[in-house]
């Protein structure tokens, strides 16, 4: 006897809704009570890219979406509409929104939401919850991904449709005026270096001063003097050992132990064995400055000043060291000098360029031209810049905290907005169950 084929049974409308509805995920009342917890499953269609990563061109007529890049164009699309798209493995943060005509890797997640239903709002509890919710629940090891079956399940907040678009409002309208802190914070942060080389400019050039000048009656004749002629001891190359020679002993500044005129926290300098000749004539003192010698381009010439010694410390090969004579030249304003646009250019303007590398030599650096007023108004040069790249530095500082403050507000909007926090909720709209009846 022929077997006949299994006959799906068909849902009635009240089992439906008894699969669609799911406790709210922390297992209390944490939302209105005219809202509902749903399966995702129950208001989306869920589908997945059929293309690998080397498909899509850039002169293609469509958007091609992948799981970990921005999208670039495709000749043709699978997908049209609004859509929620997901990476399903690696950066599961990688969420978006898009409308229009597109492709999608294999890997990557597209959700169309039920038209009656508003996209918006369920993106935004995706950006929300959807990282939190993965965090124990990724399958595989070298690059983990998500299973469907975990998308399906994956429990939203429905509220009734006239709060999703007040919800979605009030979001936008709150993320509008951070992302416009935001633009000015990140301006500031942004323009740092750019003041910082203005202040430098200014400094050497003698207008940082000029009311210092007026007051203390000084006219602007600076002398414009070769470095070689305010060097009391040097310029001196470092020390060479061999990588064996490291790991205990006396401790060693190389070039990635100094940055912007200043020595990296101590502890961070390596050690090694030398004899007593080689301290004595490698040793760093306090005011010594060292210059970079030998590196690329736009590392060549950095240089630092000692301000400071826990303990006995020489410096390696690929550097100089130079002793000021302090009766013609302050070495914090020296330093200052050498770090400014205007002392890197002179440091850099005889390098002799090789592959992948420039180098300086003693004669070089000798040559180099510093501005040099008197001690007095070297004094206050020094005390100026510090001022006023401290209050730079300062509000640069606030303005990377207002960024980072920004990003967790954010998420807090998120959250009282899916808690139906916001002031938007009306308690006599339609409930969230009536509309799933309908949607069903």
């Amino acid at each position: 006897m022929a077997r006949t084929a299994k006959k799906e049974r068909i849902l009635m409308p009240e089992e439906k809704l008894a699969q669609a509805l799911v406790l709210d995920e922390d297992g209390t009342n944490s939302i209105p009570d005219n809202w509902e917890w749903i399966k995702l499953q129950a208001i989306s269609q869920i589908r997945t890219g059929k293309k690998d990563a080397n498909y899509g061109t850039p002169d293609g007529q469509y958007f091609f979406f992948t799981c970990a890049a921005e999208p670039i164009r495709c000749d043709g699309y699978s997908f049209e509409g609004k859509a929620i798209l997901l990476a399903g493995n690696g950066d599961i943060s990688n969420i978006s929104i898009y409308e229009g005509k597109f492709e999608a890797y294999q890997r990557t997640y597209v959700l169309n939401i039920i038209p009656s239903l508003n996209t918006e709002f369920v993106y935004y509890y995706f950006k929300y919850r959807w990282v939190d919710y993965n965090i124990d629940k990724m399958f595989g090891t070298a690059i983990p991904y998500i299973r469907l079956g975990n998308l399906q399940e994956f429990p939203i907040p429905l509220a009734p449709f006239a709060e999703q678009q007040r919800i979605v409002d009030r979001i936008e309208s709150l993320f509008a005026k951070l992302d416009e802190a935001k633009e000015k914070a990140q301006a500031v942060v942004d323009g740092f270096e750019d003041r910082k080389a203005a202040i430098l400019y200014k400094a050497f050039t003698g207008a940082l001063t000029a009311e210092w000048r007026r007051v203390n009656g000084e006219p602007l004749s600076w002398d414009k003097v070769l470095f070689g002629s305010i060097i009391l001891n040097g310029p001196q190359n470092g020390l060479y050992k061999p990588k064996t020679a490291y790991g205990q002993g006396t401790k060693i500044l190389r070039i990635d132990g100094f940055y912007d005129g200043y020595i990296e926290p101590w502890d961070t300098l390596k050690r090694l064995t030398l004899n007593e000749e080689e301290k004595a004539v490698y040793l760093l003192q306090i005011n010594d400055i060292v210059v970079n010698r030998v590196n690329s381009m736009p590392f060549l010439g950095k240089s630092a000043l000692i301000r400071f010694l826990p303990e006995p410390c020489v410096f390696e090969s690929n550097m100089m060291r130079i002793a000021i004579d302090q009766d013609k030249a302050r070495p914090e304003y020296v330093i200052k000098y050498l770090n400014s646009s205007l002392g890197l250019a002179e440091l850099r303007k005889n390098a002799k360029q090789a592959v992948n590398q420039a180098s300086i030599n003693q004669k070089d650096v000798k040559a180099v031209f510093i501005p040099l007023p008197s001690v007095g108004e070297q004094d206050e040069i020094v005390s100026l810049i510090d001022r006023l790249i401290g209050e730079e530095t300062h509000a640069k500082e606030i303005a990377e905290q207002v960024i980072d403050q920004i990003d967790t507000m954010k998420k807090s909007i998120l959250a009282r907005a899916f808690r139906g926090e916001l002031g938007t909720n009306d308690p006599s709209d339609e409930s969230a169950v009536e509309l799933l009846k309908r949607i069903l």
